[in-house]
């Protein structure tokens, strides 16, 4: 699958108003050409009118809203979002979530959740998982796979072993990226933009390093090179 390569930064919007998000947008220019808008957002007043914006913009769109709720809820809720110009789409269930959320998703491609990067072992066994990071993402991957999807949520750490096993059969979107090594927020499981590439991401996602920087534009094209140089024109 060919892939735009500056639209492989997913700039996240996780801003509390669609006014701030608009603004942001319009300060990064063309640095950006796709962005992610998550529960925050969907929360706030004015959601599907900066879903239409962007996408009138010629943006792409992710909606993070990691859906998690009984297959059929899932499947009307996924229905109502296809149709408007959306590109990618959060799934954070079991296996009869992901089937219902991947009939309903006409031109959507739905992504699965396999382990937030916010957590570690430590968390993993606070929820009840024996098994280690890496195993588990595997195993909801493959689920994820069987299920219909179209790609999954993966830190960089992990995305080595899932394109090992799956190739191109499934996109591989990753969260967690920071510049530097990581000890000032709650990303726990995170990596650097080239070592999440040389690892196999398709995509990243970068939220804080972009919008907390003092020039989110000059972030934001730092990246773009950086990408620049890992898939040359």
């Amino acid at each position: 699958m060919k892939i735009d390569r500056r639209e492989r930064l997913i700039v996240a919007l996780d801003v509390p108003s669609a006014a701030e998000a608009r603004a942001l947008v319009e300060r990064l220019g063309p640095a950006a050409r796709f962005f992610k808008i998550g529960l925050e957002l969907a929360m706030a007043p004015g959601y599907f009118e900066l879903v239409d914006w962007l996408t009138a913009r010629g943006n792409r769109v992710f909606a993070d809203l990691k859906l998690f709720d009984i297959p059929e809820t899932v499947a009307r809720a996924v229905a109502n979002l296809r149709g408007r110009g959306i590109s990618f789409l959060t799934v954070h269930g079991n296996q009869s979530m992901m089937q219902a959320a991947a009939k309903e998703k006409g031109d959507l491609k739905i992504l699965a959740v396999t382990a937030l990067t916010s957590l570690d072992r430590g968390d993993l066994d606070d929820l009840g998982f024996s098994c280690d990071v890496e195993r588990l993402v595997l195993s909801r991957a493959r689920r994820a796979m069987e299920a219909g999807c179209d790609g999954v949520i993966s830190s960089g750490l992990e995305a080595a072993r899932l394109k090992s096993e799956f190739k191109e059969r499934l996109l591989v979107v990753t969260p967690g990226i920071r510049p530097v090594e990581n000890r000032a927020d709650d990303q726990k499981r995170t990596v650097d933009v080239a070592q999440a590439f040389a690892n196999g991401a398709d995509y990243i996602v970068v939220g804080r390093p972009i919008r907390q920087a003092a020039e989110p534009r000059a972030a934001a094209e730092a990246i773009q090179a950086t990408i620049a140089t890992i898939f040359p024109a």
